[in-house]
C-alpha cells in the first residue's frame, strides 16, 4: 500500500511517498514557518503563505502517485502558535487530510521508530534537533526540550557571524536546559541538522543521502565544524555545498545544539540517520508500529 507521509516542521516541509519496498520521492522545502513564533506566539503570515504553497503541491504529488493512505503531523512551531486554527484548515485542504498537532514525546517516539530501522540491536539514544524543539528518545520513552535551531537563533544568534558573547550565551543557555537529562546509550542524529553536519564531517560536493546516511560523526569534528560557521556570514554558508540553501540561516544554531547534546551525554560520537520522524509515520500508516 502506497502511503504519504508529511511533516510540517518549525523550519521545513517533507512528503515522503513509500509502499514500504519502494520510495516513490522524497521532498524538502524550507519555508521557515515557525520564525518569530519564540517571541510573537504567532506564525507569520509571508511564512503561512509559503508553507500552504509547498503543502498544495506535496497534495498534487500524493494525487499524483495514487497515494492510498495520507497522514501529516505538525510539530514545534505549529503546536505553539496562537493562530494555529485557521492555518491547520488551509492545511487540511492543502493535503487532503487534516495534520495532527503531535506534542514532543510523540514527535520523538516517531523519530525513534524511523531512526533505528536500519540499525541492528537497541540501546539507543536517538537525539531529533528541530527548529522548536530537541528530543532525546530511548526505548523507555522521550523528553522534549524547547530549544531548536529556529529558536535559538531567535533568541541568541542573531548576528552572522556571532560575537564570542553570543557564542557563549547560546551555548550557556543550550547546557543549562540541558542540564537535569538522565538519557544513556548509542547517541543517533535525525533530522537537518544532523544530516548536514554528516554532509560537511563528510566534505561532499553536494548533499548525499547514501553517503550520510549511517555516518559516525566524532564530537570533535562537530565542534570544529561549529567554529567554522561561527566565522561565517549566511552568504558565506550558502556556498558550503553540501548545505541545504534554506538552511543557511539555522545552521549555526543546529550545530551549536548538536555539540550541547554530544556534551550532555558523553558522546563520543553521532550515528547520524537519514531515517527520521518521517519514515516513524509512514510506518505508522502502514501499520508497522
Amino acid at each position: 500500500m502506497s502511503v504519504g507521509a508529511v511533516d510540517i516542521g518549525t523550519n521545513s516541509m517533507r512528503l515522503l511517498i513509500t509502499d514500504g519496498v519502494t520510495e516513490a520521492g522524497r521532498w524538502v522545502e524550507v519555508t521557515g514557518l515557525g520564525r518569530g513564533v519564540d517571541s510573537t506566539g504567532r506564525l507569520g503570515d509571508a511564512e503561512m503563505e509559503r508553507t500552504i504553497v509547498e503543502l498544495e503541491r506535496f497534495g498534487r504529488l500524493m494525487a499524483d502517485h495514487h497515494v492510498k493512505r495520507r497522514g501529516a503531523m505538525a510539530t514545534s512551531a505549529t503546536r505553539d502558535a496562537s493562530n494555529r486554527a485557521g492555518f491547520m484548515e488551509r492545511v487540511g485542504e492543502a493535503l487532503g487530510v487534516m495534520p495532527e498537532v503531535i506534542e514532543g514525546e510523540r514527535e520523538g517516539e516517531l523519530a525513534y521508530a524511523g531512526a533505528t530501522a536500519d540499525l541492528a540491536g537497541d540501546g539507543y539514544l536517538v537525539s531529533d534537533i528541530g527548529g522548536g524543539s530537541t528530543e532525546f528518545v530511548t526505548t523507555d520513552g522521550a523528553v522534549s526540550i524547547d530549544i531548536g535551531s529556529v529558536r535559538l537563533t531567535d533568541r541568541i544568534l542573531t548576528d552572522r557571524p556571532p560575537g564570542r558573547d553570543q557564542m557563549e550565551r547560546a551555548r550557556d543557555h543550550v547546557l543549562s536546559l540541558f542540564s537535569n537529562l538522565d538519557v544513556s546509550g548509542e547517541l543517533v542524529g535525525v533530522a537537518g541538522s544532523w544530516t548536514n553536519l554528516a554532509g560537511m564531517d563528510l566534505g561532499l560536493p553536494a548533499y548525499d543521502r547514501e553517503r550520510i546516511h549511517l555516518h559516525r560523526v566524532p564530537a570533535g569534528s562537530v565542534t570544529r565544524i561549529t567554529e567554522r560557521l561561527a566565522r561565517l556570514t549566511v552568504e558565506e554558508t550558502e556556498a558550503i555545498p553540501s548545505l541545504d540553501r534554506g538552511r543557511a540561516p539555522m545552521i549555526l544554531a543546529g550545530a551549536l545544539i548538536a555539540g550541547c547534546v554530544m556534551d550532555a551525554v558523553a558522546a563520543p560520537h553521532v550515528i547520524v540517520s537519514e531515517r527520521d520522524t518521517l519514515d516513524g509515520l509512514a510506518m505508522e500508516l502502514r501499520g508497522l508500529t
